[in-house]
């Protein structure tokens, strides 16, 4: 017993090991610069992430990054059907944006589907309202996905479902916060799997 309770607690420790050098690995490719090791900001305006996207909002509305303009935009990208991360990530920001005070009017916290085929507009309004009453959720075709999940260097892989034609896949996908500015510039990776208190303290440095 007790050297299979040394072996489970080898195992946790070399796993959390791997996963930290998973985003620090990832955090390079996304950015092409070392990510920082303390809060939650990994890259800054220098990452030259971002640019033009057309996508549709959850009341069918066709969308463009031109109609955020004047207003900060926190974006995450995941899906709907996701089981545990991107739930706990979308409410993570909306708790930041709950706790940052009079800063929080001037960011737009928004949801970017990477899942088309499932997260329609319909799906998505109920969906996003769940974290936060202000956070938008955008979807769109495949193309458009594709475009806008390159410009800010996601990357997203569909599992495969049980059966032929089933909806029951998973999807692997990035897992960062992305803000863009009131002129429509990106400004700052976030790290994803902090508390709202780091978001709070990463956008209180950015929203200026």
């Amino acid at each position: 017993m007790l050297l299979n309770r040394i072996l489970i607690a080898l195992i946790a420790v070399v796993a959390s090991g791997l996963l930290a050098f998973a985003l620090v690995k990832g955090a390079r490719l996304l950015t092409g610069t070392e990510p920082s090791r303390t809060g939650a900001i990994v890259a800054t305006s220098e990452a030259g992430l971002g640019g033009p996207f057309t996508l549709t909002d959850s009341n069918g509305k066709p969308v463009t990054n031109a109609d955020f303009r004047g207003r900060f935009m926190l974006i995450y990208f995941g899906y709907a059907f996701c089981p545990d991360i991107c739930p706990t990530e979308l409410q993570a920001m909306g708790r930041a944006l709950d706790a940052l005070g009079p800063k929080a009017a001037r960011v737009t916290p928004v949801f970017i589907s990477v899942d088309p085929a499932r997260d329609t507009p319909a799906s998505l309004k109920p969906f996003v309202r769940a974290f936060h009453p202000r956070m938008v959720g955008l979807t769109g075709t495949p193309e458009q996905t594709a475009a806008v999940t390159k410009a800010f260097r996601v990357y997203y892989r569909l599992g495969q479902p049980s059966r032929p034609g089933a909806k029951d896949y998973l999807v692997d996908h990035t897992s960062f916060f992305y803000l863009v500015g009131p002129d429509g510039d990106f400004r700052a990776v976030l790290r994803g799997g902090v508390d709202a208190p780091a978001i709070v303290k990463a956008l209180e440095q950015l929203v200026r």
